[in-house]
């Protein structure tokens, strides 16, 4: 019988061959080395196998959960039903904490997103990304933050928890202050958790550490997303973040949920789990 490694030489690029997800306490567990600890439960950000998904959404998952994802968040669900995706992810043993959500639905229908997310067991609604023109002003910017609120007060009262995921332009300067500052200093951290993106606030010129600092607890999930020297995406343990120094400050910044994301993958499968067994060695 192949285990995970050998599959994953021998299948991850021939065909969808194994993915993904359950959270039960904090994703940190501790090794014999009474010293280091290990990430307990990796998860992975599905949009990194979106195209293997919307060919075979069944079989993706399979090869996701294969290599040994056992937590995923998902982007699309391609034309499934929220009782669908619950039944293949209970099938496969699969946890979904959360889930990112269009800007339109989240402002239009947000009962709905909160009835999706509580069918499939998402604990976490994600606002993933603003088109240019809705973010082009500080305004804006202070809408977007007045919304998150509302959005996080409404998502509270149903269960579940509001989080912002933020790319690089949050951290360029814009009429004189850093909007990802304004969002943190106007959201209420009782509404409102953070997403950080490793790659991108790296891009974005700014530390982790910075923010662990000064807003300590906000920053529950992370996108573990790695960056070649190109300033390209890569995959996570072949680029130059230092994972290991920002995990051992995951008590600090609060972070329980770690989801391997590559944007662009040559070849999906491999991408994650090769990632996935470089997280799994990682001590911190």
């Amino acid at each position: 019988m192949l285990d995970r490694r050998q599959f994953v030489r021998i299948s991850a690029g021939a065909a969808l061959g194994g993915l993904v997800g359950v959270e039960v306490g904090p994703l940190l567990a501790a090794p014999p080395a009474a010293d280091h600890r290990t990430l307990e439960r990796i998860g992975v950000q599905l949009y990194t196998v979106r195209t293997l998904l919307e060919r075979d959404f069944e079989g993706t998952l399979e090869s996701v959960a294969r290599i040994g994802y056992h937590t995923v968040e998902f982007h699309d669900y391609f034309d499934h039903t929220p009782q669908q995706v619950r039944g293949l992810l209970d099938r496969l043993g699969v946890d979904a904490p959360a889930a990112h959500f269009r800007w339109p639905d989240l402002q239009s229908d947000l009962g709905g997103v909160i009835e999706t997310a509580q069918i499939i067991g998402h604990r976490y609604v994600i606002l993933p990304w603003l088109p240019p023109e809705d973010r082009a002003t500080l305004d804006q910017y202070r809408y977007l933050a007045e919304f998150c609120n509302r959005a996080g007060e409404t998502c509270r009262e149903a269960g579940l928890q509001f989080g912002y995921h933020h790319h690089d332009w949050e951290f360029q300067p814009l009429e004189g202050e850093v909007p990802f500052d304004l969002m943190l200093a106007e959201t209420d951290p009782d509404l409102v958790e953070f997403e950080m993106d490793l790659y991108w606030i790296t891009k974005g010129g700014r530390s982790p550490f910075e923010y662990f600092d000064s807003h300590p607890g906000r920053f529950t999930l992370c996108h573990v997303k790695d960056m070649g020297r190109d300033r390209s995406w890569a995959d996570v343990g072949s680029g130059s973040i230092d994972f290991a120094s920002i995990f051992a400050r995951s008590e600090q910044a609060g972070l329980r949920y770690f989801f391997v994301e590559h944007d662009e993958p040559a070849d999906p499968l491999v991408s994650i789990a090769t990632s996935f067994d470089y997280l799994e060695s990682l001590e911190f």
